[in-house]
């Protein structure tokens, strides 16, 4: 029997297969990827998404040097080699871009606090629930409302972009000179003022939203490489590659039937 590189309702097999699409949901938006699924025994790996793991009953995650962490509440910090030795039979998982302000203060947490502690739930459940609802507890969690960002009036060059960049990414590499250009803007002012009004830089959002429309076309039923090359991914494997840098897990922990609407 192979092992499991990655579970938690989704895993890849060590020659790269992945396994059947997940039973339970997934939500993905800018910098947060959400699902749940059972959360079973995994190889050392790492990914640079922050994940915040809420289990039914305690787990043990092993760190690369091998220190044990258990609790029914864990958050491995970005680019921290782990693996999961004992799993739950049900749990949600939360995967943070680490350069969100969200996902930046998860991992100083991890830090700070520790990895596992049951008490510091950051309003994330183990139980079934709407993803929607949680990540926004977790958001809020981590950011207290007179820190949050993407609130108040949106900046007209902001809204330009969001509205520019989905026809830009479909056309293959895009960086943002190049929708600063289109816009007639200064590229600093263009990036200084998307990461504040979104909270996350515009070199990321542009590699979650070639995630999110990957996913979109995925979930309609085209090919994975169809889907891939429509988000200007270079093929299937680019894209593979891309959400086991991230995530630690292969496209299908994409799928689900949660709203990953940006």
């Amino acid at each position: 029997m192979t092992k499991a590189l990655v579970t938690n309702g989704f895993s890849t097999a060590p020659d790269g297969t992945a396994d059947e699409p997940p039973t339970g949901a997934a939500l993905l938006r800018p910098g947060v990827l959400a699902c749940t699924g059972a959360i079973g025994p995994t190889e050392l790996h790492a990914h640079h998404a922050v994940q915040i793991i809420a289990a039914r009953t305690p787990i043990v995650v092993v760190d690369g040097s091998g220190v044990r962490k258990q609790g029914t509440h864990v958050i491995v910090p970005t680019d921290a080699p782990h693996r999961i030795d004992v799993g739950s039979a049900h749990g949600t998982a939360v995967y943070l871009d680490p350069e969100t302000a969200a996902g930046a203060a998860a991992d100083r947490r991890a830090h700070v606090n520790g990895w596992a502690d049951s008490a510091d739930t950051l309003g994330l459940a183990a139980v079934e629930g709407d993803l929607a609802t949680q990540v926004g507890a977790v958001v809020e969690d981590l950011l207290p409302q007179r820190h949050a960002t993407g609130t108040g009036e949106r900046h007209a060059v902001v809204t330009a972009a969001l509205q520019l960049l989905p026809t830009l990414v479909r056309t293959g590499s895009v960086r943002g000179a190049d929708v600063a250009r289109q816009l007639g803007v200064p590229a600093p002012r263009l990036t200084q003022l998307f990461s504040e009004q979104m909270g996350i830089p515009l070199r990321r959002y542009i590699l979650w939203l070639r995630l999110h429309i990957a996913r979109t076309r995925a979930l309609a039923g085209e090919d994975l490489t169809v889907a891939a090359q429509a988000a200007g991914f270079s093929d299937d494997a680019d894209l593979a590659r891309t959400c086991r840098r991230t995530f630690g897990l292969p496209p299908s922990a994409l799928s689900g039937t949660g709203d990953g609407g940006l």
